[in-house]
């Protein structure tokens, strides 16, 4: 009875990050049609993926820490409401303005504070809500998965919604997250502490302890988070361009095109989960497996391939990128005390968050010069992440499943 209680708290759970990523991703099909309705730049087009993004990158850390202090379900409510609301804004803007871009905008930075508070803290209550290691990294799959097949649905359904207007799917955002809200409140009892939560400046000192001690490794999971969110983000932003532009690819014949790359992440971020358990030396060869072939991957679509050939390969990438994502989630929850897992996983999302905030406009400045340099440099900032893996990420040699070595 408490294992199938606790698999209906993660589904909910699981809710949360299927919600965010349809609310933010099925905008990507759009922003072709977005800068032609708006008659703005390519540039001006991604921000309205950036700001969300740089909002969230600010407030992840604070929210981190408020769901150390006063619970998680107490920060994730109040922020799916916010997150509805900016959505509210940025879909009924166009209803009422002639140029509503900036307007859009304002809903996009709320969107972005409500975000903060959401699919971030929905990693350490996982944490919290398992005793065993492998629990956890099973129920971090399901998130994983969850957040991963939220971005196969959102070129579709973003398309799909696209055919009535372009903003509809700025008004579904806040249904997404009443259907969250309704789950999460229902359905979702976080694990009560025992103690009272520690002074700021105990937690401060806590929180300054844990990152010395762990520094190494942690950076490591940091930066590697960070480059494959740009990596991904920017990629998808470059094919929806290149489907329009070049191949007429329009509606929803694109979100499927789209999609197909993001089903080979999602399956392998399930099957990942659950093999990895508690092993973190497999964790460290997955994860360098993961971005080698996401780098390989990148040097061949700078060749600028044929249609076919460019989705295989992203295709492949999407397999590697898969395989990462839950083994960097595993790395950060199971080794992080409970007390202090809010936060530092929260400056992880943030980190997280500046890969698809640099993504998209990067990605929009260099292809206008050169596409080969453009997945050169993503080759090149992949491989980066490889050898981090190999020289920061190590495992206690004496146990496959035992902490991680911060030297």
């Amino acid at each position: 009875m408490e294992e199938e209680k606790k698999t209906l708290d993660l589904l909910s759970l699981a809710s949360i990050p299927l919600m965010m990523t349809l609310g933010n991703s099925m905008l990507i099909p759009v922003l072709p049609t977005i800068e032609k309705k708006l008659d703005v730049s390519a540039f001006q087009t991604s921000l309205i993926i950036t700001v969300y993004s740089i909002m969230a990158i600010i407030f992840i850390p604070i929210a981190g820490y408020l769901s150390d202090r006063i619970g998680r379900k107490k920060v994730i409510i109040p922020s799916l409401i916010l997150t509805g609301i900016g959505g509210a804004i940025s879909g009924l803007a166009p209803l009422f303005l002639n140029q509503p871009y900036w307007i859009i905008l304002v809903g996009r930075f709320l969107q972005g504070i409500g975000a903060s508070g959401a699919f971030p803290v929905v990693i350490p209550l996982v944490g919290d809500m398992f005793e065993k290691e492998e629990d956890i990294s099973s129920g971090l799959g399901v998130i994983e998965t969850s957040n991963t097949f939220g971005k196969v649905l959102s070129p579709i359904v973003g398309a799909l919604l696209a055919v009535i207007t372009w903003y509809t799917p700025f008004l579904t955002i806040p249904i997404l997250c009443l259907i969250s809200i309704l789950l999460v409140a229902f359905f979702v009892k976080a694990p009560k502490s025992q103690e009272e939560p520690p002074s700021f400046q105990k937690f401060f000192h806590d929180t300054k302890k844990t990152l010395k001690e762990n520094l190494k490794w942690l950076m490591a999971i940091f930066v590697i988070g960070c480059i494959v969110m740009f990596v991904l983000f920017g990629t998808l932003f470059y094919l929806s361009e290149l489907l329009e532009s070049t191949y007429h690819i329009k509606s929803v014949r694109k979100g499927i095109v789209i999609a197909i790359p993001l089903f080979a992440l999602s399956a392998a971020s399930l099957i990942a989960g659950k093999k990895i358990g508690q092993n973190k030396m497999l964790m460290k060869w997955l994860t360098f497996i993961g971005m080698l072939i996401a780098a390989i991957m990148m040097v061949c679509l700078s060749f600028e391939p044929n249609i076919r050939l460019f989705l295989l390969f992203l295709f492949i990438s999407g397999i590697g990128i898969g395989i990462v994502l839950p083994c960097l989630d595993a790395f950060i929850t199971e080794g992080i005390q409970k007390e202090n897992r809010g936060t530092i996983t929260s400056l992880y999302s943030s980190m997280r968050f500046i890969g698809v905030a640099a993504g998209p406009p990067i990605y929009a400045v260099i292809m206008e010069n050169s596409v080969k340099m453009m997945f050169l440099i993503a080759a090149g900032v992949t491989v980066v992440a490889v050898i981090m893996i190999i020289f920061s990420i190590k495992p206690n040699q004496a146990s496959n499943e035992g902490n991680l070595k911060t030297i």
